[in-house]
């Protein structure tokens, strides 16, 4: 009977999710903010020094079946200030699919110098970043773990290899930042080839830093992000982060799917921080809350 139960809650979950199925999964508050990489390939070498940031969610969720995500991406500059480097890996389970994401990303950084009036303190560069990224995805459909004996459609399991290739656009300066991408143009080109439904998806992000005294001590981020699939409802995240001295993160969020993002952290020295996030659905199917954390670890001067 419990077999029975699980196979119906994973089909369920399944054409619930279908839109993330089709497509790489929508990042939950925490990776938008932490792991941008993994949607647009302009945000690679965005930082100083190399990142690593290690995400997991849903992983301490009891419900089997419900979705599971995790992403390793690694992000530094190149010798070249105007290049930038990055690659990961993302993981994405729900019910019975499977999806592997492997990528590596360029970026190619304008920098357009802004003095005012000639005074070096007030030194602020617009930065224009485009990138491109390509890697491959691995997809797989359990559908025999289902045990549906009765229904053919069920007695074999779909696997897939699909190349990917994205493109993104980056502006940024010391308090805002805005970003365009579509992190797989090449979605559609392969359906009929093996046997998949992928779709394109589109992302538009928005954000801006406001510092509370000149000393920057606490820095409160705003945020907006967009995503389009075709044939899928829109949806935007409504986000705002907060930062104490880079010791300590709080963070909410609203998504228009009626879900409630939370994330609290603090950081371990000048290197390396831990985020641990939340996020539960408002609607009245029973969803399982989901729990998630962060690893985020910056070489040279980290975070300061």
């Amino acid at each position: 009977m419990t077999n029975k139960i699980n196979a119906v809650f994973i089909l369920i979950s399944a054409a619930l999710f279908s839109d993330n199925i089709s497509a790489q999964q929508t990042p939950v508050f925490s990776s938008y903010n932490y792991n941008t990489v993994l949607i647009n390939p302009a945000h690679a070498g965005y930082y100083e020094n190399g990142d690593l940031v290690l995400t997991a969610n849903g992983y301490f969720n009891s419900v089997e079946g419900s979705p599971r995500n995790a992403d390793f991406t690694f992000n530094t500059p190149s010798n070249s200030e105007k290049m930038g480097l990055a690659g990961g890996i993302a993981h994405n389970q729900i019910g019975v699919t499977y999806t592997t994401n492997f990528f590596a990303s360029y970026s190619y950084k304008i920098f357009f110098d802004d003095y005012n009036q000639g005074r070096w303190w007030s030194y602020n560069p617009n930065v224009v970043s485009f990138g491109i990224t390509a890697g491959a995805q691995l997809y797989n459909e359990n559908l025999t773990k289902l045990g549906i004996d009765n229904d053919p459609e069920f007695q074999e399991n779909i696997d897939s290899f699909t190349p990917t290739l994205g493109i993104g656009f980056l502006y940024s300066r010391n308090r805002i930042y805005l970003g365009l991408s579509a992190p797989n143009v090449l979605s559609s080109t392969f359906n009929n080839k093996n046997n998949t439904n992928l779709k394109n998806v589109y992302y538009g992000y928005f954000g801006y830093r406001l510092f509370t005294d000149r000393f920057e001590d606490i820095v409160i981020t705003p945020s907006f992000m967009a995503k389009y699939i075709e044939g899928a409802p829109f949806q935007a995240d409504l986000n705002l982060l907060i930062n104490y001295k880079n010791k300590i993160e709080l963070g909410g969020g609203y998504r228009t799917s009626n879900h409630l993002n939370l994330l609290a952290g603090f950081h371990m020295g000048r290197n390396s921080r831990l985020i641990f996030t939340y996020s539960k659905s408002m609607e009245k199917i029973v969803l399982p809350d989901t729990f998630g954390l962060v690893l985020n670890y910056r070489f040279g001067n980290g975070f300061e």
